[in-house]
């Protein structure tokens, strides 16, 4: 039977206490922090940060954050969930991320993909024009980089490369996945490279993604690759009820939920889906979150973490 690992992750939203008292983005990566440490007591295997350049989240450089909890732990992976590559340098990416996985002893990993906001394109003087082509690019670029020999590559979005070394050199492979959100495109391009995926669920029946599953397990041996990990990520609230965790839980869903589709041109959450969801397994939600998980592998989805 194949492994399954067990991680959690956090986009670092800016919050409150059970007081009420507004946290500042300084308290929340301390507290981060905190979290990530007794995730590695209680034997959690993964801890991943998301990425964002905005006010609702704290985490702008998930790689910071990530060192020092490599610092504070000793057994857990420490993972970005995800790194945006198409507003990122690869070269820069690949660099921080090798020296992640010296501190670590190896604990490191990286998950790249296109994010579900976009405010780091003006942040960094791209254009949104350029979207899919800036992480095609970019993604065929570290795709060679993993590969720790000298790299030779030309693409569209910066100059070429010629036989370059890059460092810090590593004592093991750096693993990296590619997140995707349901495309069958992205789950052929990233079987191209022979990288394993996590497909992100924010809502639906996770059952949608066992045909993206098999098109990756078949695009792997059609490619000439072994088969390789897959995961999932999905929100997730835990409490002593299932009552009592829909109900906390909704508020903040929808909020976050709300403003995404304001962005991006979503359909507005509504009580109705948000009940679907939370029963599907979509959302990771209760006070029972084993039976969702098993409901996740009847899927044949889940393989290796996933992040309630």
């Amino acid at each position: 039977m194949q492994a399954i690992q067990l991680g959690l992750d956090t986009f670092g939203d800016v919050t409150s206490t059970a007081d009420g008292k507004a946290l500042s983005p300084a308290e929340t990566l301390r507290a981060i922090v905190k979290e990530a440490v007794l995730a590695d007591e209680v034997g959690v295997d993964v801890f991943g940060i998301g990425e964002h350049h905005r006010a609702d989240y704290a985490v702008s450089a998930p790689d910071t954050v990530l060192a020092a909890i490599g610092a504070s732990t000793k057994q857990i992976h420490v993972s970005s969930a995800v790194t945006v590559l198409s507003s990122e340098h690869p070269v820069r990416v690949y660099e921080r991320f090798a020296s992640l996985q010296g501190l670590t002893s190896g604990r490191a990993e990286i998950v790249v993909g296109r994010g579900a906001y976009t405010e780091s394109f003006p942040l960094f003087g791209l254009s949104l024009d350029r979207y899919e082509e800036l992480f095609e690019d970019r993604l065929d670029l570290f795709s060679h980089l993993l590969s720790g020999k000298p790299v030779t590559w030309k693409g569209t979005t910066r100059s070429a490369l010629e036989n370059q070394r890059v460092h810090p050199a590593l004592d093991s492979p750096l693993p990296a996945w590619v997140a995707i959100g349901g495309s069958p495109h992205s789950v052929v391009r990233a079987a191209k490279y022979g990288l394993p995926v996590v497909f992100a669920i924010i809502g639906g029946a996770p059952s949608r993604m066992a045909p993206l599953a098999d098109l990756y397990r078949k695009s792997l041996q059609e490619y000439g690759y072994d088969p390789q990990p897959v995961a999932i990520h999905s929100p997730g609230y835990i409490a002593a009820s299932d009552e009592q965790a829909r109900e906390e839980f909704w508020p903040h869903y929808r909020e976050v939920m709300d403003r995404l589709a304001h962005e991006r041109g979503f359909s507005p959450m509504t009580r109705d889906r948000y009940e679907a969801d939370a029963t599907n397994g979509a959302l990771m939600i209760g006070s029972q979150i084993l039976w969702h998980l098993a409901l996740l592998m009847h899927c044949r989805v889940w393989e290796r973490h996933v992040s309630p």
